[in-house]
């Protein structure tokens, strides 16, 4: 029979065939023991990123802990508005939660840790803009920076003008920057009326 440090060893090796992050349930029908998932928490192996997921604590910090974990917990999720900006670099706001769309109709998550806010999106306002990046080999959903504005402007009464106006000069002195694409998603989200007067004074 196998002692606890085998058992454990092989353990490691499952995580780390998955990226070194893995759920309760994927653990156990990858063939961990709840008892030796519990252990090797409690032996600092692994550490707990939130409830239900874990990952091998001998790996790089994660440079993004709060989108990888709402990433992996949170399948359906997109990360806007303040969240996005701050990943794409066009605010200088920090965001004390991760925003995150969902489509309407989904099942709202629960999650103890980060803390999140939730915004409903509708149909093309939520598959519009979609991109992927891989964060520490995790692929997040987040809105490309042309749609983010957009939502912020959408959203201006909950976040504040004044957090679309500072993205949008930022995104401005940007190379890429594509006003014809900032405009489309502003159709999507039916502000085009709002945003067209501040792009016609930046031109």
């Amino acid at each position: 029979m196998e002692n606890i440090d085998d058992r454990i060893k092989k353990a490691k090796v499952v995580f780390k065939k998955h990226g070194g992050v893995l759920r309760t349930m994927e653990a156990i029908k990858l063939g961990i023991h709840p008892r030796i998932l519990y252990q090797m928490r409690d032996m600092k192996v692994i550490e707990q990123l939130s409830r239900g997921l874990y990952r091998l604590s001998d790996l790089p910090p994660l440079s993004n802990q709060d989108l990888v974990t709402v990433a992996l917990k949170i399948p359906g999720g997109v990360i806007c508005l303040v969240s996005a900006l701050a990943y794409h670099e066009i605010t200088t706001q920090i965001p004390h939660q991760v925003y995150v769309a969902l489509d309407r109709g989904a099942e709202p998550p629960r999650l103890e840790h980060p803390p999140i806010s939730i915004y409903w999106f509708k149909g093309d306002a939520y598959r519009e803009g979609m991109q992927t990046h891989t964060i520490d080999k995790i692929t997040v959903r987040i809105y490309n920076p042309e749609k983010t504005i957009a939502d912020c402007v959408k959203y201006r009464n909950k976040i504040g003008m004044d957090v679309f106006l500072e993205a949008l000069k930022m995104w401005w002195t940007r190379k890429d920057h594509d006003v014809n694409q900032l405009m489309y998603y502003a159709r999507v989200c039916r502000v085009e009326k709002v945003i067209r007067p501040y792009i016609e004074a930046l031109l």
